[in-house]
């Protein structure tokens, strides 16, 4: 069968194309799955190796914002679900330690929403963080917070979806008068009744082309793992360090399987142009220096030596760095937001049941500013 213009006809299956192989969109094609809709899921490379790479991610309940921290609690409880069902560790249980004065801000809304957390002394911490230099200050436990096993949780996802997943780069959506869409990529062109667009950076090329402007800044990050210097410690915590006591304010660190390594990064980012191009080329080689100092200073427990980086793009909204928000086109829906790994099973399940007719969640739209501090 052809079509008007000689080309092949776009094939009509599945129901739904999710656009992106991170850890969301693996998250939505699996929740639409457990609907029993029929999806396909777009990814130009290997699913995970995008915004979602690395070994390790932090689970945090701690937000500025009660909406996102309740969120965030409900997307544990998926983790804890997805754990069971594929008999894997897919978030540590050793917790989060926040430190420094932001950390009691955050404790009184984890309070508020009802999240487990309080605030811990010197000689506890230094139990949960046998990694960290002498520190006497406020300090936070999340206690179901810990390490998001990334790579596992991706290799679960992309197994259970098997066929699913397609690897090709999406070239253009186009709406069609019946309310499809059509997506063409680089081995097809097919037709779908929905589309859900969470592609990371890709995500603001899509939605131009159906004549939307995602308030999305763009720009690099770098995380960088270092050895234990000693035997691997039963027990380690992540770290959140917002105190400025070892000479940086927005850190977060994380241990990887084992304990035997940690991923250090700084919150900070390099700003970039939209075509990728960096603003301050030497911007990013100043936080890889500036992570290795600071983990001289405040983790002696590790060789100052990293031993691999990660560097990804990092796509934030305005209002917050922790800000999310999914804007509608007709039959295609596109998520925009930065620190999803944590939120990315409860964000799947939304996206599943707003892409099979069940609405949109009215505080995943952008006029919600999830993740904004609520004054």
């Amino acid at each position: 069968m052809t079509g008007t213009d000689g080309d092949v006809a776009p094939t009509r299956s599945p129901e739904v194309a999710v656009i992106g192989g991170g850890i969301v969109g693996l998250s939505t094609a699996y929740a639409l799955r457990e609907q029993g809709v029929p999806v396909r899921l777009y990814e130009a490379g290997l699913p995970g190796t995008g915004q979602s790479a690395g070994e390790s991610r932090i689970f945090r309940h701690a937000h500025d914002d009660p909406r996102l921290v309740a969120f965030a609690r409900e997307s544990r409880g998926v983790w804890d679900e997805w754990a069971e069902r594929f008999d894997v560790e897919l978030v540590s249980s050793d917790g989060v330690v926040a430190i420094g004065d932001g950390a009691l801000e955050r404790l009184r809304v984890l309070d508020k929403v009802g999240v487990a957390a309080r605030e811990i002394d010197a000689a506890e911490l230094a139990q949960r963080m046998p990694l960290l230099a002498g520190y006497s200050g406020p300090a936070v436990l999340d206690e179901s917070g810990g390490a998001i096993r990334t790579r596992t949780a991706i290799t679960a996802l992309t197994d259970a979806l098997a066929d699913a997943v397609t690897t090709a780069e999406v070239i253009s959506i186009d709406p069609r008068a019946d309310g499809t869409v059509e997506v063409r990529s680089v081995t097809d062109r097919a037709v779908y009744s929905k589309v859900v667009v969470c592609a990371g950076r890709e995500t603001a090329r899509l939605a131009r082309s159906v004549g939307l402007s995602l308030p999305v800044r763009l720009a690099a990050h770098v995380r960088l793992t270092f050895d234990v210097k000693a035997a691997a410690p039963a027990r380690v915590a992540c770290l959140q360090d917002s105190s400025g006591e070892f000479g940086e304010v927005g850190v977060y660190a994380t241990p990887l399987p084992g304990n035997s390594s940690y991923s250090v990064g700084l919150s900070e980012t390099v700003g970039v142009r939209d075509d990728g191009t960096f603003i301050d080329p030497a911007a990013i080689r100043s936080l890889d220096e500036r992570a290795r100092a600071y983990v001289t200073r405040a983790l002696p427990g590790l060789d100052p030596e990293p031993r691999e980086f990660v560097h990804c793009w990092v796509t934030d909204l305005p209002w917050s760095e922790d800000g999310v928000a999914v804007w509608e086109a007709g039959s295609i829906f596109f998520l925009a937001g930065h620190n999803l790994f944590k939120q990315a099973p409860a964000l799947g399940r939304a996206l599943a049941r707003a892409a099979t007719g069940g609405g949109l969640a009215a505080d995943l739209t952008p006029a919600a500013r999830l993740g904004e501090a609520l004054r």
